[in-house]
């Protein structure tokens, strides 16, 4: 009877450990991933690529907005201020994006320093705005319809 019992016994631990896996997770988001005393969180490299943006951004050519960096990045803190860049595309990156450098990490056993690719994509264009002229004022068109003539 006790071996019987064995599989409906591993199968409600594997359900209960699964769900509450499941929670953990739904709880976990790149907003609470903050850093702590060993890691450099993806919150606080996430800033670090919107600061970047903003002041591209604010140069007035193409607008841009960052999106998130791969949930799966592990790395440690920073010793050093933490710089940014675009990527350069001889990195052979398929996406346009921000990498966020650490030249100096806290000691530790796995790296001494690295970086980290956000991912950008252009914000959309909005009628109207300085940055993006809508296409027959570029042309010089009239842009208003007169119809008593």
């Amino acid at each position: 009877m006790a071996a019987d019992g064995a599989p409906l016994l591993r199968s409600i631990c594997f359900s209960a450990a699964l769900s509450a896996c499941a929670l953990c997770l739904a709880s976990w988001s790149i907003d609470t991933d903050r850093s702590t005393e060993n890691t450099h969180g993806l919150f606080e490299i996430r800033e670090e690529a919107r600061r970047f943006i903003s002041h591209e951004n604010a140069k007035g050519h193409q607008q841009w907005d960052v999106l998130e960096p791969n949930l799966k990045i592990l790395v440690p803190r920073c010793a050093v201020p933490l710089e940014t860049q675009w990527t350069p595309k001889s990195l052979g990156r398929s996406k346009l994006s921000v990498m966020v450098i650490c030249t100096v990490a806290v000691p530790n056993s796995v790296m001494r320093r690295w970086d980290v690719h956000v991912p950008v994509e252009r914000k959309p264009n909005l009628t109207g705005s300085p940055a993006a002229p809508h296409r027959s004022e570029r042309a010089g068109a009239r842009t208003g319809l007169d119809v008593s003539e």
